[in-house]
């Protein structure tokens, strides 16, 4: 009973320091971690510029993920080769037909 007790007061003091963190004066934009405007004008009553957009994101990260998996692949299937011609990690044929 006590774990849920004091996981639920970390979650609440987790979340008051965010909120409390997140306070951005008016007429002001949040950075760029995030994706949501607080504020359209400003205290003088002027429109803010549309935000900035990032065109091609989903083929930016591809062109990012896509060489390291194929590297991280190559590596792995090297470094499992070297294990089993040095006999350090070889996988036993069992036969279960028994």
């Amino acid at each position: 009973m006590k774990r849920v007790d004091m996981a639920s007061s970390v979650v609440r003091l987790l979340r008051f320091s965010s909120l409390r963190n997140a306070h951005v004066p008016h007429g002001s934009v949040r950075g760029p971690g995030s994706a949501r405007r607080t504020a359209v004008t400003t205290s003088s009553g002027a429109i803010l510029p549309k935000p900035k957009k990032t065109h091609f994101g989903l083929i930016r990260i591809a062109l990012v993920v896509v060489p390291f998996l194929y590297v991280g692949t190559q590596i792995s299937k090297n470094f499992a080769a070297l294990l089993e011609e040095h006999d350090i990690f070889v996988p036993e044929d069992d036969d279960d037909d028994d």
